[in-house]
Order: structure tokens, then sequence, then C-alpha cells
């Protein structure tokens, strides 16, 4: 891998670097415009009076948990700096989601730049929210800001990743419920913070009693976290809500500097990673580059994600040294160790055996091209059809199912973070047991008779997938609002190692009918008509392998990964009432619903 062939050399520049003393000044409180301040934490290497270049985060997790990485780009001769976001751990202020980080980030990047240690140039690292401070950052055009490394970031939220197609996305209540009493001003208070505690503990509970209203639950005690989450679970359209790191409407805003972005397939942000790719290439003059693994959320240094392992060469090793070889060009002018702008990994290249760790040995193989998608993919249309096909010819007929939103799909793997206690990352076979908790016998969720299974003959060759992934859908429902849901699986046969099978899912994605037409603007449907609609699943790039199968489910549920739609209409996320629904998808000539599979020749 290029990646951790590059850096064999600054590995073993480290070891000696790593001798460095690194000064460290704890709790500096930055004043902000507004002034309030921001706890702040300085690594510098020790007794050196030369302005450097400053490495820069800023956490809501915790800038504690930054020692590791200051002391390493302290002792490779920068000046790191890791601070507390407003409101959290012990900076001053209340949160709110991203929305004080344009301005804050600009106030902490002012200050700095006017520091005699500095040389005016700042790059940032940081993964999930910590990659959305940087976008955050650079939208707002900061002072000295020279170079970003997004990994798994926040952005676009309105559009993917939280509120999706107009559902949203179950694991930001899920954040909220564990970082209100961790972290939080509330929390500080013992008392209070083990009352919160409790709260989220006992989550699954509550995940039974949506939708949630105000002043019902402990939540109250953090009002702040309260407040947000109601008005994210309510506020659907993707308008001035969600305006805050929307890159996708606001590309030509973003800072002209180098972007290196990172993202996995099985990434929650995936789908924003790719497009922000997209949309900032055409506008940035600097270089924009692209990496995209077989990895869950923050996770590059692993090879294996749920239960399955992709091998050793899916994994980045030294994740510190990388950055270090892009900061080193970007921010010191040394010559750049990337050849190329878009690194992807194809998964499924391996035979499928059982590891020593009970693990599908699904393999991979890394690709350099110039752009995303690449070139040499062909849109394949493959159509759904009554009898459960799949097949790249037109089919004919209605497949109807009943829909009960008092019991959803279950959620098995995908693309997800911060699922914790309540979701599993990643890739698995789509089947019950102890580790789905609402889902425990050992049951396909093919053998539900609310999931319509459509899948192709086994393969006569190697069919490869590669790029953005959308299914086109004719449906009708027996309800004014309803959800549609797809999942792109790879169907492994029976095998000596795995005697029942492995369907492994690849991706997912849904659509709330309300926003069929437009994410900004609610509509309801007429009962009985057919409506167009489209299901955005996040991109891939896997081998479907000769003897298997592809397959596609389709449902109206997800759950948790994200919210059960009511099927009644009402406000989002503040019904009284629920509706079992008869949804229907048309796949006649009239009505070919399909997905279209980005298929590579090689």
């Amino acid at each position: 891998m290029v990646i951790t062939r590059c850096f064999l050399f600054l590995a073993l520049v480290s070891l000696l670097q790593a001798q460095i003393e690194v000064a460290v000044e704890s709790n500096i409180m930055v004043a902000m415009r507004d002034g309030v301040k921001l706890a702040t934490d300085v690594y510098r290497p020790a007794g050196s009076t030369e302005k450097l270049p400053v490495i820069l985060t800023r956490t809501p997790y915790n800038k504690n948990g930054a020692k590791k990485q200051g002391e390493y780009f302290a002792q490779h001769g920068y000046v790191f700096i890791a601070q507390d976001t407003r409101g959290r751990y012990t900076s001053e202020g209340v949160w709110h989601w991203m929305t004080d980080d344009a301005l804050d980030g600009v106030d902490c990047a002012k200050w700095i730049t006017s520091q005699s240690w500095s040389d005016g140039k700042i790059g940032m690292l940081g993964t999930s929210y910590v990659g959305g401070t940087q976008h955050a950052m650079a939208l707002a055009q900061a002072p000295g800001l020279a170079t970003v490394i997004p990994v798994d970031a926040v952005s676009n939220c309105g559009v993917q990743s939280m509120r999706n197609a107009g559902a949203f996305e179950m694991r930001f209540w899920n954040w909220i419920m564990l970082n209100s009493g961790k972290g939080s001003n509330t929390a500080q208070d013992p008392a209070t913070g083990a009352v919160l505690k409790e709260m989220a503990d006992n989550r699954l509970n509550y995940l039974a009693n949506l939708p949630l209203r105000k002043d019902t639950m402990p939540l109250k005690l953090a009002p702040e976290y309260e407040d947000w989450l109601i008005n994210a679970m309510r506020h659907g359209a993707n308008d001035e809500f969600w305006k805050q790191n929307n890159i996708l409407d606001h590309a030509y805003d973003y800072k002209d500097i180098p972007v290196f972005l990172v993202g996995g397939w099985y990434d929650s942000w995936a789908g924003n990673t790719t497009s922000n790719f997209r949309a900032l290439t055409p506008v940035l003059k600097s270089d924009v580059y692209l990496i995209m693994g077989p990895w869950i959320h923050g996770a590059q240094a692993k090879s294996a994600h749920g239960m399955v392992d992709f091998g050793d060469e899916a994994a980045i090793k030294d994740e510190l040294a990388w950055r270090l070889g892009w900061y080193d060009h970007t921010l010191k002018g040394k010559a750049s160790p990337f050849t190329t702008k878009v690194r992807y990994f194809t998964m499924g290249t391996g035979d499928g055996h059982k590891t020593d760790k009970d693990l599908l040995y699904h393999g991979g193989e890394w690709h350099d091209v110039k752009e995303w998608p690449p070139a040499g993919t062909k849109p394949v249309n493959y159509y759904f059809g009554s009898d459960g096909a799949l097949s790249t010819q037109k089919q004919k007929g209605t497949s109807s199912y009943t829909f009960d939103p008092r019991n959803p799909v279950p959620t098995i793997g995908g693309n997800i973070s911060s699922g914790d206690g309540i979701m599993v990352q990643g890739a698995w076979d789509q089947r019950g047991g102890a580790h789905v908790w609402n889902w425990l016998n050992p049951l396909p969720l093919s053998s539900r008779n609310d999931v319509l299974v459509f899948q192709t003959e086994p393969l006569t060759e190697d069919v490869e997938v590669t790029g953005e992934l959308e299914v086109k859908l004719w449906v009708s429902s027996d309800c004014v609002d309803t959800d549609f849901t797809a999942k792109l699986v790879d169907v492994y046969p029976a095998s000596k190692d795995w005697p029942g099978g492995f369907d492994m899912n690849i991706a997912d994605g849904i659509c709330r009918a309300r926003f069929r037409d437009s994410l900004k603007e609610e509509k309801l449907m007429e009962p009985g008509k057919v409506y167009p609609l489209t299901v955005r699943l996040y991109p891939t790039s896997n081998v479907f392998k000769k003897g298997h199968r592809i397959r596609v489910d389709l449902s109206s549920s997800n759950f948790p990964r994200f919210d059960v739609n009511p099927n009644t209409g009402e406000p989002l996320q503040q019904h009284r009432r629920i509706k079992t629904a008869i949804n229907s998808i048309h796949h006649d000539a009239e009505h070919p619903s399909h997905i279209v599979l980005p298929v590579m020749k090689r």
C-alpha cells in the first residue's frame, strides 16, 4: 500500500525524534469575540525559539486525549494545539451542535497566528465531529488555515448522514444520550452526571418510547442537548437549520487550501466524503485528495470490521506518519509523498474462507486513479421482478407488503458511528443473534414478510461495482407518508466454512416519501397513487464474485439506524398515532423499478 510504503523512512526518523523533549502549556484560556474562554493546550519542542507551523485539533471529546498526537508532532518540528470546543469539558460557554465552531475557529486561528512561536500557517487534524470543526473553519475562511485532513467528517447534515433523505439517523439520538452526561456543563455536578448516566445506561428502554418530548425525561437536566435533539429530530428539510458545514451548497465559500478527505465504505459519513470531493475538486485551485477504504468510522488502522476481514493491506498501519508527510508537504514545502489524488479499496477479491478469528475473509485490493468516480465504469440497470428476480432485463408486476412501525426491520451493521450499545458497525451476515438486541433469534432478515428480496441467479463471472449507488423506485402506499429502504447485499453461496452461506451487507439507504421530490419541501402522498422515488445508497467498491448473487432488499424500515415512520403524516417526531401501511413497489414496463450499479470493466 502506497501510504504505508511511502512512510517507512518517516517511521525510522520518528524513532530518533521521539527523544526530543516536549514542553506543554495546559488550560490556556483563549478568549473568543463574545468573551467566552476556551481551554487550550499547547505542545512545543522544548527550548525551541523558532517560529513553527501549527497543527490544530478542536474537539468536544476532551483535549486531554490528544496527548499522543501533541507529543508526536512537537517532536517532528510543529506546535500542536488541542482545544476543547465551546461548552465541553474545561471550556466555558454553552454547547451547540457545530454552529459556534466557525466563528470560534476563526478566533482561535487569530490567536494562534499572533503568537511568537507561530509562523502563521495552520494545519488541522481530527475525525468525525473533530473533522467537522475543520470544515467549519475552512468554510469560514479562517486566517492562517493552510490545510485540513477531515477524516469521516461531519458535513451536509441535511442531505445524508444526519437527516438522510428526510429520515433521522438515530446514532445522533445515541450521541446525545451518551454525551449529555459526559463532558457537558451539567455533568460537572457528580449527582446530576449520575442521573444522566443512568438515563444513558437505560437508553434501549427510551428507544421504545419515542418521540422525545420536552421536559419529560432526565435529558431535561442538560437543556442545550435536549433542545438540539428535539429540534434536529423534528427538522427534516435541508434548509438554514442545517446550513453549517453544508459544503454541497456552499463549496465556493471553502477556503482555497489543500484538502485531504478520508472516508470508509462502512463509515457513517461516506456518502458526504465522496460528495465533498466531487464538489470541491472543480472549485478549489489547490489540490483535493481522497482515500476510501473498507473501514468503519475512525478505524483506518484496522483491516477487519464487523464479521469480515479485508486483509492486512486494508489497514493504514501508521496513522500519524502519513499525516506528517502531508503536513511536511503543505506546511513546510517538502516534496509530496503522494503520487495520486484518489486511492480506493475494492473489496471482495478474497476467497471467503473463515479466519482463525471466525471472520469471513472477503479481501480486497487498492487502486490509484485521478478522479472519483473512477473512469471505466458503466451504469447498468438491474430491474426488480415480482418473482424476486434481479435482472438486466425489464420485469413486470407489483410487489406489496405490510409495514408495521411497531415491528421495524432491525439494523444489522452498515454505515454507523456513535451507535455504541444500540447498533453494530460494518459488514455482517444479515442474520440475527445476540449481537442484535431487537432480532435475537438466528433468523435471516430475508425471512421477514416485510422485506422484499430481489436477487440475481448465481453469477457466471465476477462483477465489480465501483461508484455511487442509487435505487430508482415507483411506489405507492395506502398512507399519506411512509419510508422506503434499500440494501445491497453480496450473497455468498454455501461452503465448507459457511454451510449456511453468508449474506454480506454492502450499502444501504432510505427515502422518506414526503421528501421524494425535494429535500427542502415536504409533500404528502395521495393514498394509492404511484410516485417515482430515489433511494440514495452509500458509495462502494466491491467485487461480486462468480457463483455469488447480487441482492437488493427493499422495505420501509431499518431501525435503529433510522427513526421509524409512523405512517400518519403528522409533523416529524411529534406523532401520537401509529398506522400500519400497505406499501407497493411497482416494476412493470411503465414503472421499471431498478438499482443502478456502476459496473467496472478492467
